[in-house]
């Protein structure tokens, strides 16, 4: 199973994922995130499988700081690029699902 995020600051909500993917038993967990602190990649790499960061700046700061365009997506922009990506199978099945107000 691979868990993914658009990046990791202290580490907090990555963790949670994994101790609640863990009660699944997956064979193996891997943890993909193209940015974090070294530290935060350090305490992951004891709780996933593996972890997989593209680039650990020792100053960090924030995510976005390492993104041009690091915009909030509605909700309608995810389903619209997964069903671009997946087809129109994926089209019908996010069709159903609706939007909360406000994004996320």
């Amino acid at each position: 199973m691979v868990l993914v995020d658009d990046g990791v600051a202290t580490g907090a909500t990555m963790r949670a994922a994994i101790a609640g993917l863990r009660r699944q038993q997956p064979a193996r967990l891997v943890v993909a995130v193209p940015v974090a602190p070294p530290e935060t990649v350090e305490v992951l790499k004891a709780e996933a499988d593996e972890v997989v960061c593209l680039a650990a700046p020792e100053i960090f700061m924030a995510i976005g700081r390492w993104y041009i365009d690091f915009a909030q997506l509605s909700d309608d922009d995810v389903r619209e690029c997964l069903a671009r990506a997946w087809g129109t199978r994926a089209a019908a099945a996010t069709a159903a699902v609706p939007s909360r107000p406000g994004g996320t």
